[in-house]
C-alpha cells in the first residue's frame, strides 16, 4: 500500500510545485489607466475619453472592470457626472 501511494506522487506531472491547483488561476492585477499614465488626462469635455468608462447602456463600470484605483475611481465618476450635466455624454441609452 505504500508502494502505492509513492508511484502516484511519482506519477504527476513534475513541473506543477505540490501547492499547484490547475482549478485555480491567478489573475493579474489591473494598473490604474490614470497612475500608470502620467499623461493621460481625465477631461469632462472629450467624448472619447469618457466613454471607455461607461457601458453601452450609459452606466459608469465599476473598479474592477476599468481597473482604476479608489481615488481616480471617484475623478471618473466625478467626471462622468458632469459630461452628463452639460450633455457630452447620455443619461440612458435605449
Amino acid at each position: 500500500m505504500a508502494d502505492n501511494k509513492k508511484n502516484r506522487k511519482n506519477n504527476r506531472n513534475k513541473n506543477y510545485d505540490d501547492d499547484y491547483n490547475p482549478r485555480i488561476r491567478k489573475q493579474r492585477k489591473k494598473v490604474c489607466p490614470l497612475c500608470g499614465d502620467k499623461n493621460f488626462v481625465l477631461d469632462y469635455k472629450d467624448y472619447d475619453i469618457m466613454k471607455k468608462f461607461v457601458n453601452d447602456k450609459g452606466k459608469i463600470l465599476p473598479r474592477r472592470t476599468t481597473g482604476a484605483c479608489a481615488k481616480h475611481q471617484r475623478d471618473i465618476t466625478l467626471a462622468v457626472k458632469r459630461a452628463r450635466q452639460i450633455a457630452v455624454l447620455p443619461y440612458t441609452q435605449d
